[in-house]
Parts: structure tokens; sequence; C-alpha cells
């Protein structure tokens, strides 16, 4: 089961260049639909793990990885397509904040105080949010709805402001207490 679960976690990783290969080329219907699998990919190998006790180191390391890079690749392709300046800016505070954890997580397990940096509550709220936030944005495109693209920029900005909380709390987990 373990490597069943694995592979859905790969799978994201995977989905991610077309998916980004699809929006550039605005194959708007197929990038919603194969980002929907990553996304539900994202549920399925967490549920999973949890339900048959499958949970395995491999799959700690790979599932923020696999979130985080087909997050980073889908909000590059959107600030591209969309031209937009507030999907880049946000982008790059989401994308800052993942690789200032990335580099707490590497302190903390050189340390011996990897239990610091557990994956949060709050952290995997933050990873639904930026899921649900570009799935907005996919549908917006696919069915031409403006009103979706500013409600897709409020949770974009929701997201980036958790987004930093969260990397915030990380830090202060390490360095305080």
């Amino acid at each position: 089961m373990t490597k069943f679960i694995n592979l859905l976690t790969a799978t994201r990783i995977l989905l991610a260049p077309i998916v980004l290969f699809l929006l550039i080329f605005e194959d708007y219907i197929l990038c919603t639909l194969l980002f929907f699998i990553a996304g539900m990919s994202d549920y399925f190998d967490g549920y999973l793990a949890r339900k048959y006790d499958a949970e395995s180191q491999l799959g700690e390391i790979l599932d923020p990885i696999a979130d985080k890079i087909l997050v980073v690749f889908i909000l590059f392709g959107l600030s591209v397509n969309l031209n937009s300046y507030l999907i880049a800016v946000m982008s790059s505070f989401i994308i800052s904040r993942e690789i200032g954890v990335a580099a707490l997580r590497d302190y903390a397990a050189r340390n011996n105080i990897s239990h610091k940096t557990q994956v949060t509550f709050l952290a995997k709220s933050k990873t639904a949010l930026q899921l649900f936030t570009i799935v907005l944005y996919l549908i917006a495109l696919s069915l031409k709805l403006n009103l979706l693209f500013v409600i897709g920029d409020i949770s974009l900005i929701a997201s980036a402001i958790i987004t930093i909380y969260t990397g915030y709390e990380y830090a202060n987990n390490i360095f305080t207490k």
C-alpha cells in the first residue's frame, strides 16, 4: 500500500508540468481537469496513509514537495497567462515562504529538533486554500467568468497571508522556547 500511496504523491509532481503546458497553450478545461486530479491525489494519499497506517519517511518528504511543485508551476503559469502582477507578487511571497520553511526543516533536522517543524493543521489548510484558489482561477479561465477572477484574487491574498503566517510559526517554534 505504501508504494501505491507514494505513487499517488509522485503523480502530482508528474502532472505539474503537464498542467502548466496546458495552461500556456490555453487548453483550460483539460488543464482544470488534470489539476483537479492532482489535487485529489493530495487528499487521497494522506487519507490512505492514515487509514492503512502506511505512512513512510519517503511519503513525509515527498508529499509537501509535490504540493509545492504543483502550486509553484501553476501560479507561475497563471501569472504569465493572466499577465497579473498581483498573482506574481503573491506567488513570490508564497514561494519565498516555502523555500524558507525548507531551510528551517533542514536546520531542524541537523539539530535534532525536527519535531518543531512538523506540519500543522494551519499549514495543511494553507495548502488546501492554495489549491482552491488555483481551481477558482482555472474555472474562471475555462468558463470566462470575470467574477471568479476577483474571488480568486481575494482568495490568493488570503492564502499568501496564511502562508507567510505559517512560515512565521515554524521560525518561531525553532528559535524560541
